[in-house]
């Protein structure tokens, strides 16, 4: 893997990302021509900011006097003075884009909006290539180590958030996510009204999703194979493992390449279910080498481990096109390390 130059980790409260958000909420302003009555209620009203699109939290009934002090119990592992400080620049703002102060009444039942930012958010030092793009899809080769979505610890640096400010599509939307260890094919829609055409794919299993991995070889394994099994979260919640029950998971395995004590796999998943390949060797007594939580994890470091990624790879993925009616396939670039 070959990392690209990348500034340092932007702490947290950091002005060039405040002042992205104070300029993305004045050119709203400025614009803005509904007044608070004819405000859309699902709409947010803060705009998609250099790809990262607002949050929001409820206000419910409750004893708070002001916006303030809700917010410092709701966001209890959050300093107080950072919520003060977001007040007083006007960040936080209700649904129809007005700024809430340190000393905002609260006013329940309703929508406060707010852009997400993580302290010490490190920059992840790979290109997110595109393979494809038309006015429905983008299709990109995501790299190992990026996250699909933003979510946790990773807000600006996910493959949406790249995509959105890079592409300037502020409302394109996952069909589909990979988890952020692998890397390889993913699909993004332009335009939310075209992604359940797609995702109903994936729901009646028309989508053909080749994978590739690099495990352990074992003599007594017999291939291909295919291996069914019930998966459900266990702890640590982020896990998944194999129940007693009816299966809700099916993975075909097949011999690609033998490599001393490796071997490459081949791996033909009919289910979509979290972590499936890597439960599923990890169930032949053959986990994926690098994987962090399989068969059992890992202590967790506090930064990635960049030259030992995760040895799995969404290297293909074909369908019939809803649109176009075209048959697609769609390929990584990318090769495992091993």
């Amino acid at each position: 893997m070959v990392a690209r130059p990348v500034d340092k980790a932007l702490p947290r409260g950091d002005a060039r990302w405040l002042s992205k958000i104070m300029s993305a909420m004045s050119r709203l302003r400025n614009t803005r021509t509904d007044g608070p009555e004819n405000a859309p209620a699902r709409c947010p009203p803060l705009p998609v900011c250099h790809g990262v699109a607002p949050s929001r939290v409820y206000l419910p009934d409750g004893p708070w006097v002001t916006v303030l002090e809700f917010l410092v119990e709701r966001f209890r592992f959050m300093e107080p003075q950072i919520l003060r400080e977001r007040l007083e620049l006007g960040v936080i703002v209700d649904g129809a884009g007005t700024s809430q102060r340190v000393d905002t009444p609260y006013r329940a039942r309703q929508w406060l909006w707010y852009y997400r930012d993580v302290p010490h958010e490190v920059p992840v030092p790979f290109d997110l290539d595109i393979l494809f793009r038309d006015e429905h899809l983008v299709v990109v080769d995501k790299p190992h180590f990026l996250a699909s979505t933003p979510g946790g610890r990773y807000v600006r640096e996910t493959a949406l958030t790249r995509l959105r400010d890079q592409l300037n599509l502020p409302l394109l939307c996952p069909i589909h996510r990979l988890d952020r260890e692998t890397a390889g094919v993913m699909m993004f829609c332009v335009a939310p009204a075209s992604r359940a055409a797609y995702q109903t794919l994936f729901q009646y299993h028309r989508v053909a999703k080749e994978y590739e991995a690099v495990a352990p070889w074992h003599d007594d394994l017999m291939l291909p194979c295919v291996h069914r099994s019930r998966l459900q979260t266990a702890q640590p919640h982020f896990m998944v493992r194999e129940m007693a029950g009816e299966p809700n998971s099916e993975t075909r395995i097949e011999l690609v390449q033998r490599m001393g004590t490796l071997a490459r796999y081949r791996l033909l998943p009919r289910t979509g279910r979290k972590h499936q390949l890597r439960v599923h060797l990890s169930a032949l007594g053959i986990p994926i080498c690098n994987d962090p939580f399989y068969p059992v994890p890992r202590a967790r470091r506090e930064d990635d481990d960049y030259e030992h990624p995760l040895q799995l790879l969404a290297r293909a993925i074909e369908f019939d096109d809803p649109f176009s009616g075209s048959r697609r396939r769609f390929e990584s670039r990318r090769r495992l390390a091993l």
